[in-house]
C-alpha cells in the first residue's frame, strides 16, 4: 500500500514538473507578484509584511496573489478577505507561477518547480538562526529525509534566489555558507519586525492586549518552545510535551496575569490546559509579533524568537530543559548558548525560582550588559524600514 501511495505520488509529481516546465516558456507579466508564506500556509511572518507594506503605498497596477495549500483556503478568507488566492498545486497555480515577475516567499519550493529566467525570486527567509542550517546539519532527523538528498535539495533551491534578506551580518555568514548562496543578500533587517518599532507604544499594545486576550490588565507570559525534529509519532506527525506543571507556573504568578503558550503548529492539538482555560491560551493562530508586543517575559528555548524579541529590549527566560540531547543529538548550535540574554533554567525548580525573580524589579539589571551586546549583535540592522525596502525594490529593481 505505502508503494502504491509512493508511486502515485511520483507519479502526480512528474506531472505538474510537465506541465511547469512548458510554462517556464512563457511570457513574464510584469505586474504579477506570487506571495507565499510556510509553503502555503495562511499568510504571515515577512511575506505578509511586505504585501501590507505594499498595498499601503500603491504604485501601478500589480496583479497580487497568494499561494495557498487547500486546506488553508477558509482560514485565509476568513481572516484577508481581499487577497487574491490560488490554490498551491491547482491549474491555475502551475500556469500562473512561470508567469510572475516576482516570487516573494519565506520556505524553500519544491525541487522540480523551474523558475522562469525572468522571474525575480525574493527569498525572505524566517529566522536569525540559532540552530543548525541546511548544509551545516551533518545528520538530518526530519522523518522522509536523509541528510544527502536534504542538502543537495537545499543548494539547488537556494541557487535560484534572486534576493536573500539578512537580519543581521551574523545571518548573512551563514545563509552563505549553509545554502551556499552566492547572489544578493539584503541587508534590511525583517520586515516581519517593522511593527516592533512602529508598534511598541502603550496605545498599541492596549489595543492588541484588549483584541486577543479581551483585557488590558495583568502581565503576560509568552512561552514559545522550538519543536524538536525528532519527537514524532510518525511521518509528519509531531507530538509535545510540556516539561512543567502549569499549576506550578500559574502560582508563581499574579492572578490576573495571564501564560500564552505559542506552540509549533505541528504540535497544537497535543496540548491539554483544561482546568486553566481562564488563565492559560494557546495561541498558534496569532501573528507572533502581537504577542510579542503584548508580553512583559519571553520564555523560550532553541527558538529563534529570542532574536526578534530582543528588538524590544524586554526580560527572556531561557528553559533548554533537554540541552545536551538537543545540542548533540539533533541539530547543533551556532554560538555558545550561554550567550543568551538571560537566566537559563536547565530543571522545573529553576524555571520557577527565575520565574519567581522575574516580579522583583532588579530582574533585568543582572542581564542589562549582556542584553546590550546580544541586541547591538543580532538586531543592528532593524529600523522599522524592512518592508519599505522590498517594496522600494518591487517598484524599480532597486533598493
Amino acid at each position: 500500500m505505502n508503494r502504491l501511495k509512493k508511486f502515485a505520488k511520483e507519479l502526480i509529481s512528474q506531472g505538474y514538473r510537465i506541465l511547469f516546465n512548458l510554462n517556464t516558456k512563457r511570457q513574464i507579466d510584469e505586474q504579477v507578484i506570487i506571495f507565499e508564506s510556510f509553503n502555503g500556509k495562511v499568510p504571515g511572518d515577512n511575506p505578509l509584511a511586505i504585501y501590507q507594506k505594499l498595498l499601503d503605498q500603491p504604485a501601478g497596477d500589480f496583479k497580487i496573489f497568494w499561494s495557498i495549500k487547500p486546506q488553508f483556503v477558509e482560514e485565509t478568507r476568513r481572516q484577508f478577505p481581499e487577497i487574491s488566492i490560488v490554490t498551491r498545486f491547482s491549474l491555475q497555480w502551475l500556469k500562473l507561477l512561470p508567469r510572475a515577475k516576482f516570487w516573494i516567499f519565506n520556505s524553500r519550493m519544491p525541487v522540480w518547480l523551474k523558475k522562469n529566467k525572468n522571474t525575480t525570486y525574493i527569498q525572505t527567509w524566517h529566522g536569525t538562526p540559532l540552530k543548525k542550517l541546511a548544509l551545516d546539519i551533518e545528520e538530518v532527523h526530519i522523518p522522509g529525509n536523509d541528510t544527502k538528498k536534504y542538502q543537495q535539495e537545499f543548494s539547488e533551491e537556494a541557487a535560484r534566489w534572486d534576493y536573500l534578506i539578512a537580519p543581521n551580518q551574523y545571518s548573512e555568514d551563514i545563509f552563505k555558507r549553509a545554502f551556499q548562496f552566492k547572489n544578493a543578500c539584503l541587508e534590511i533587517g525583517y520586515p516581519r519586525n517593522d511593527v516592533l518599532y512602529t508598534e511598541n507604544n502603550t496605545e498599541s499594545i492596549l489595543r492588541l492586549k484588549e483584541k486577543i486576550l479581551g483585557r488590558t490588565s495583568g502581565k503576560v507570559i509568552l512561552y514559545a518552545p522550538t519543536w524538536r525534529d525528532d519527537y514524532f509519532v510518525s511521518q509528519g506527525v509531531y507530538k509535545f510535551h510540556m516539561p512543567f506543571s502549569l499549576k506550578n507556573i500559574l502560582d508563581q504568578m499574579n492572578p490576573n496575569d495571564v501564560f500564552i503558550i505559542r506552540p509549533h503548529y505541528l504540535v497544537r492539538d497535543s496540548i491539554d490546559i483544561q482546568g486553566y482555560e481562564d488563565r492559560v491560551k494557546i495561541l498558534v493562530d496569532e501573528d507572533i509579533s502581537n504577542l510579542y508586543l503584548i508580553s512583559d517575559l519571553l520564555i523560550t528555548d532553541y527558538s529563534s524568537v529570542m532574536f526578534d524579541y530582543a528588538n524590544l529590549k524586554r526580560p527572556m527566560l531561557f528553559y533548554p530543559y533537554d540541552f545536551e540531547h538537543y545540542k548533540d543529538n539533533l541539530r547543533g548550535f551556532y554560538f555558545e548558548y550561554n550567550e543568551v540574554p538571560g537566566p537559563i533554567a536547565l530543571t522545573e525548580e529553576e524555571l520557577l525560582e527565575y520565574l519567581k525573580e522575574f516580579y522583583v524589579e532588579t530582574y533585568y539589571e543582572a542581564f542589562s550588559i549582556k542584553y546590550k551586546q546580544f541586541s547591538d549583535r543580532f538586531c543592528a540592522w532593524e529600523n522599522g524600514k524592512a518592508a519599505e525596502r522590498i517594496v522600494t525594490l518591487i517598484k524599480s529593481d532597486k533598493v
